[in-house]
């Protein structure tokens, strides 16, 4: 290498120097779009003189910053708006007595003649299964959606609300009950939300919420029940405990509004005892890919896998696209596989139309070949 040669790299490695010092301080989008020009000039085919860069020649922000999928999915979520249809259905089951209820508002600051502080409407849907008799269920139902509306920080702080709003109806009914103690009883709640393309579901029990996303089934809540590892660690923290499957050998869920006359189940406070009624949350955004939720009582799941009920209501929709009438057929279902307990489902539909049918892709076709010794063997077995 000549003496020129030498302080040419020498002048390269100091320029590289200052040109790395500089960009410690460069945003995100600038480190990726100068790695990408780094990497050019690297490559020998693609090496210009500085003279030739020219901002017609510079490469696009976008195709740097993000991806082709990640640019998709950020624009189906801009431009998809949700088209709301539901439709419900309940039925007694196997027992003697209906304690499942539920609820669909479509207008939730309407109903309640609240004024609302945009033009996107707020809708409300519910099921509640009631244990011990149905008064509980039918107080939740009515009340909740009200002490939702006329918390302060409704609509701009949904999660603190709904959560809050659990809370202060499990302790009206305790006022209630302390009034007239024939109303004591307990039930499982779970909600759904939907503002916009904001989806949040509040559960407490054994409800169970299930979203279909192309076909594929997402599950918006678990199940609260004794046998959840998570849930037994936090019953026996506040001084509970699990016998034979049951809490504190009583009752089969963990989380629940009501059961004030049960000992040891609640303190005052309604949130120190074993047995919680304070809902776990989800929130998601929608996409054009989600095409229905379903909500049902516990008596469905008894008999339906989440992707099974999902399977089901694409089936039932692609054929009729009658969103009450599905609820109907998957409860009929239900029945027909032996479900014992009380059945209520909700549904709501994001798109107008059905569900599209699913594309199953074929792996590729192996290509085979025989040798030429192989094919004069086959001839010889096939001329015998």
């Amino acid at each position: 290498m000549c003496v020129q040669e030498d302080e040419q790299v020498d002048q390269d490695n100091n320029n590289m120097e200052k040109l790395d010092n500089r960009r410690i301080s460069w945003p995100l989008h600038c480190d990726l779009l100068h790695d990408q020009m780094d990497n050019t000039e690297r490559d020998s085919s693609f090496r210009i003189s500085s003279d030739q860069i020219s901002a017609p020649n510079s490469f696009p922000l976008e195709s740097i910053c993000e991806d082709t999928e990640i640019a998709d999915k950020k624009q189906n979520l801009i431009n998809f708006v949700p088209t709301l249809r539901s439709g419900e259905w309940s039925d007694i089951g196997g027992r003697p007595y209906m304690e499942d209820t539920h609820i669909s508002i479509e207008d939730l600051a309407k109903k309640f003649g609240y004024d609302a502080v945009c033009d996107e409407a707020i809708s409300f849907y519910g099921v509640f299964d009631g244990h011990g008799g149905k008064t509980a269920a039918q107080f939740v139902r009515d009340h909740l959606p009200k002490v939702i509306v006329e918390d302060a920080d409704f609509p701009l702080e949904l999660e603190k609300v709904v959560a809050r709003s659990f809370l202060e109806t499990d302790s009206e009914f305790a006022k209630t009950c302390s009034i007239e103690s024939s109303l004591s009883s307990g039930t499982t709640a779970l909600t759904a939300i939907i503002f916009g393309r904001s989806l949040l579901v509040a559960n407490a029990g054994d409800c169970r919420a299930v979203l279909s996303r192309a076909g594929g089934v997402i599950e918006l809540s678990k199940d609260h029940r004794p046998l959840c590892m998570k849930e037994r660690m936090r019953i026996e923290s506040l001084g509970g405990f699990i016998d034979d499957g049951y809490l504190n050998g009583q009752l089969g869920v963990t989380r629940a509004l009501g059961n004030w006359h049960l000992e040891g189940m609640k303190e005052v406070s309604g949130r120190n005892g074993p047995l919680s009624a304070e809902p776990e949350l989800k929130l998601m955004t929608l996409t054009k890919d989600d095409e229905f939720l379903i909500i049902g009582s516990d008596g469905i799941w008894d008999v339906f896998r989440s992707q099974n009920a999902v399977d089901f209501a694409r089936r039932r929709l692609q054929e009729h696209n009658d969103v009450k009438q599905c609820c109907k057929e998957i409860i009929g279902e239900a029945i027909k596989r032996g479900a014992t307990d009380n059945l209520t489902v909700v549904m709501v539909c994001f798109q107008s139309e059905p569900p599209p049918p699913l594309v199953v892709e074929r792996p590729n076709r192996v290509r085979r070949s025989i040798s030429a010794e192989g094919l004069q063997n086959l001839k010889y077995l096939l001329e015998r």
